[in-house]
């Protein structure tokens, strides 16, 4: 059973963030209710879930893996193992349960990349009709300046990150680029709270 349609989802993996203003405003939906008929079984249902949730998973692997494609695969596998696994979902922050199961997926990936020979983060270049989308495109309302100053920032955050351990960056991530709460955090990765603040504060200091 095909759960989204891939061409549309794959659009937003491979571009990974929607510019400002571009997004179509939808209604506002009951996300419980929608958990509720996905886990009867109702595919229509899930596929708003996924509209409302892919970029923030697909980000969060961007994140954490560095390479779009691999990161494209992972919210997919994200969203497969999801819907497989729906009946398991028990209430509180969908979001975080999502991330839980994408975390977890970056970790395995990560494991998979120690046996290989290491790529640096900054030789990630994409090369013509690679499928990988590179750097964002320019905001309309951006200067030149300011997104050359935008890319340097996000090539500095790249190798800060690529010097973390998979458990600290994962953190940080989430806390500092994605917004997270300590709560959904400690959801998402299944610890203690006083471990995130603790593993936030040591990326934190390795990133300085």
């Amino acid at each position: 059973m095909q759960v989204w349609r891939t061409p549309f989802f794959r659009l937003w993996a491979v571009h990974g963030i929607i510019r400002r203003g571009t997004e179509r405003r939808r209604p506002a939906v009951d996300e419980s209710s929608l958990i509720r008929q996905a886990q009867k079984g109702d595919v229509r249902a899930f596929n708003v879930l996924v509209r409302a949730h892919q970029t923030t998973v697909y980000n969060v692997a961007y994140r954490v893996l560095g390479d779009g494609d691999t990161a494209a695969d992972v919210a997919q596998e994200t969203f497969v193992h999801a819907y497989k696994a729906l009946a398991d979902f028990k209430g509180g922050s969908f979001r975080a349960w999502l991330v839980r199961i994408a975390t977890n997926a970056c970790y395995d990936q990560l494991r998979y990349d120690k046996r290989r020979p290491a790529t640096s983060l900054e030789d990630m270049s994409p090369e013509p009709d690679s499928g990988d989308p590179g750097p964002p495109l320019p905001d309309p309302g951006e200067g030149p300046e300011d997104y050359v100053l935008r890319q340097e920032l996000g090539h500095a955050v790249a190798r800060g990150l690529e010097t973390l351990p998979a458990e600290q960056r994962i953190t940080l991530v989430l806390s500092d680029i994605q917004g997270f709460s300590y709560e959904e955090i400690a959801n998402a990765t299944g610890v203690e709270l006083g471990t995130v603040k603790s593993r936030l504060s040591r990326a934190r200091a390795r990133m300085r």
